[in-house]
């Protein structure tokens, strides 16, 4: 049964993350950060609030695990040079593990 929710939280997270990398990443990828830190928020909010089991499997593992990206990340840091890459990996490290405890502390 955990199979089956990982499957159908990634089925709905995976285009999500497409949708907001097609309409937003153009010279800087905010489409990429965005998903990255409202999955880093929302895994914050799964730990806070204990979530386990089909719960965890379902928004955690599934949803989240498909919505955010490290592939992506590490390929558009890269793209973006030393300076405005460097930048990019600062900010999205910053924002998503801010994200994190921010969902943690409010849950």
């Amino acid at each position: 049964m955990s199979a089956l929710l990982v499957v159908v939280g990634a089925a709905v997270g995976a285009p999500v993350r497409f949708l907001a990398a097609s309409w937003l990443d153009r010279g800087w990828p905010l489409g990429t950060l965005l998903v990255n830190v409202a999955g880093s928020f929302l895994l914050g909010l799964c730990g806070g609030w204990s979530l386990d089991g089909a719960e965890l499997a379902l928004v955690g593992v599934g949803f989240c695990g498909a919505l955010t990206t490290y592939s992506s990340f590490a390929v558009q840091t890269v793209e973006l040079g030393r300076g405005r890459g460097t930048l990019y990996a600062a900010a999205t490290l910053a924002l998503a593990l801010g994200a994190c405890a921010l969902g943690f502390a409010i849950a």
